[in-house]
């Protein structure tokens, strides 16, 4: 049971985000109307806390439990974890898209255009930490520290990245996803561009601090970003966004992976 564990949980965690999902989106199906994101955005998180609880309890039993309340709850870390965890997301956004908007003013940050920009942040706070808490008691709370006991922080992160996009997949299925190249390449952009370094940065701070509330606060910040810095913009535009702040999360893994290599 131990050896599968954690492709089990992964199994699990697809299976029941996926079905809820369906359930969610109605007689329509998928792709899914735009005016049902939220409810099957909501549905989704039953995957990896659902089954993040359910695999914790079954190989390790209350005290796995006990272990997995004691790291979500884990706060005496260095004060540069939290730099890290907080600021990673938003600073590569609004960098990324500040040095674009020097060229397309579509690319200036949404939040300069909102009326009010603190509400404007809180909701994406709120939304962002409904989110980082349900999606990470899976993925950081079960299956990252079993898989880090025979990867390195940066194998294990890409891995798990990769699963995390294509878990992703029916909420970023546009109607023509697969009617052209422009609407594939951006559904690809989106699911493997940026997600996998993103992940492997959050299983290095996980593996330096073992705290799951550490790793809870850097997804919070990935989907306030989301929702506060980056504005609505045309396909193509998009795309641009997308692989240049994916190549500057990947350059930033391939230094901390050249650190790790020259540390070893």
């Amino acid at each position: 049971m131990s050896r599968l564990a954690v492709p089990i949980y992964f199994v699990l965690a697809f299976v029941i985000s996926w079905a809820a999902m369906a359930l969610a989106a109605g007689e329509g199906g998928f792709p899914m109307d735009p005016d049902d994101a939220a409810l099957v955005g909501g549905a989704a998180l039953l995957g990896p806390t659902g089954a993040g609880i359910l695999m914790t309890a079954l190989t390790g039993g209350k005290a796995a439990l006990r272990d997995l309340l004691r790291r979500l709850v884990r706060w005496r870390v260095g004060g540069r974890w939290y730099a890290v965890a907080l600021l990673t997301a938003p600073v590569t956004a609004f960098a990324v898209l500040m040095v674009l908007a020097l060229g397309a003013p579509v690319f200036t940050p949404a939040i300069f255009s909102a009326e009010n920009p603190a509400s404007f942040l809180l909701s994406g706070a709120a939304a962002g930490v409904a989110v980082g808490l349900f999606e990470e008691i899976g993925w950081t709370g079960f299956a990252v520290p079993r898989m880090l006991r025979r990867r390195g922080a940066v194998a294990v992160g890409l891995l798990v990245g990769i699963l995390w996009g294509l878990w992703h997949f029916p909420m970023f299925w546009e109607v023509d996803s697969f009617a052209g190249g422009l609407p594939l390449v951006v559904l690809l952009a989106r699911l493997f561009a940026w997600l996998p370094p993103y992940r492997a940065l959050m299983a290095w701070v996980y593996e330096n601090t073992e705290s799951l509330l550490v790793v809870v606060l850097m997804h919070v910040s990935l989907v306030t970003s989301l929702m506060c810095i980056e504005p609505v913009m045309a396909r193509e535009d998009v795309l641009t966004y997308i692989l240049v702040r994916g190549a500057v999360l990947w350059g930033i893994v391939a230094v901390l992976a050249l650190a790790r290599r020259r540390r070893a």
